[in-house]
């Protein structure tokens, strides 16, 4: 696949309107199984270009999908910035899927030769999500976006996941499972199995079908299982009980994930910060409080909290930090041995 359209110059080597040549920039990237956001930050944080694109986890996108979409993404944000310089310090890219060892390996070698820079480091999206959220403070982060994931560091800076393990085997609470189980909620009722529901008129309307058993002829991708969430949510706002119980499931299942991450990590849960982010628990606040009590049942003294910042801000705290001598051996003590800084 070309790293740029045939006869586009890319945007690291344009002469940009605005930064001098001696400015110091990073690159900071989120690349998750809905959308892609890139942001271009100087030496003191703050940030010159932003940038959003699909898509671009490659267990689900594949690898030339996902490939494209970080291209697309990093070269608009480079564009905006007006960067001069040919070589940026430093990216790190937080990309969903990248825990397997061989996606790790492929698309860190993609990313060298297609986004010149002095360091690169590839690392989940879940590890940007907990930095943004704690830095190099001890915790977890439980994310329930497109897919679901616990990730957590300890205090002597290991860290470990629980979940993640992707469609149709996991991501519980995750906006697909939430789509999947409102779709399995309209079927039923409509075969006599299961109570009333709104989810099954409004999910007809939007999938644009006549009946609701018409889905199952329809090829739906997990994407587009995943964009039926929202409707989920309204209709629990709405009064729906069906919906309400699926979010309430959704917040017990997500508090799963914490509880069994904080056992592997052998913390007690006293004073232990527990983050929460990703479009469901920011859409849901019966999500949200259905996780709080689930958590709090299980792991008292847990301190909770929904992510304020935007998961991309930690790939970008973690470029700034590969940009300072100081701070590059401690990127490498707080990140798993498979994601490692590579100078070149």
């Amino acid at each position: 696949m070309p790293l740029v359209n045939r006869g586009e110059t890319p945007a690291w080597k344009e002469a940009g309107p605005k930064l001098a040549e001696t400015a110091s920039f990073v690159l900071g990237i989120d690349g998750g199984g809905t959308r892609t956001t890139a942001w271009v930050a100087g030496s003191h944080g703050k940030v010159e270009g932003r940038a959003v694109a699909g898509p671009s986890n490659p267990l689900k996108v594949g690898f030339a999908a996902a490939q494209r979409e970080l291209l697309r993404a990093a070269t608009a944000a480079i564009r905006q910035a007006g960067l001069r310089r040919s070589r940026l310090d430093a990216v790190c890219v937080g990309l969903a899927g990248s825990c397997d060892a061989r996606v790790h390996r492929r698309m860190q070698a993609w990313l060298q030769r297609a986004i010149p820079a002095r360091r690169h480091l590839l690392t989940s999206d879940a590890a940007i999500a907990l930095e943004a959220a704690l830095g190099e403070a001890p915790g977890v982060i439980v994310i329930a976006g497109t897919g679901s994931i616990a990730y957590g560091r300890d205090g002597r800076g290991r860290t470990r996941r629980v979940g993640g393990w992707g469609i149709p085997f996991d991501d519980c609470g995750s906006g697909y499972d939430l789509g999947r189980k409102a779709v399995a909620a309209a079927l039923q009722q409509a075969d006599g199995r299961g109570p009333r529901t709104a989810l099954t008129r409004t999910i007809t309307r939007a999938l644009r079908l006549k009946r609701i058993d018409d889905v199952i002829r329809r090829p739906l991708s997990a994407a587009e299982i995943a964009a039926l969430a929202p409707l989920v949510l309204r209709a629990a706002s709405s009064g729906d009980q069906v919906a309400r119980r699926l979010c309430d499931q959704a917040g017990s299942d997500l508090a799963t994930l914490a509880v069994a991450l904080l056992k592997r990590m052998g913390c007690n849960g006293h004073g232990i910060r527990v983050t929460c982010a990703g479009g469901v628990f920011r859409a849901s606040s019966r999500v949200r409080q259905s996780f709080a009590r689930a958590l709090r049942q299980a792991v008292p003294g847990v301190k909770i909290s929904v992510l304020r910042r935007e998961p991309v801000q930690g790939a970008v705290m973690l470029a700034r930090a590969l940009a300072s001598a100081d701070a590059r051996c401690r990127v490498n003590r707080r990140l798993p041995k498979m994601c490692r800084v590579v100078t070149t």
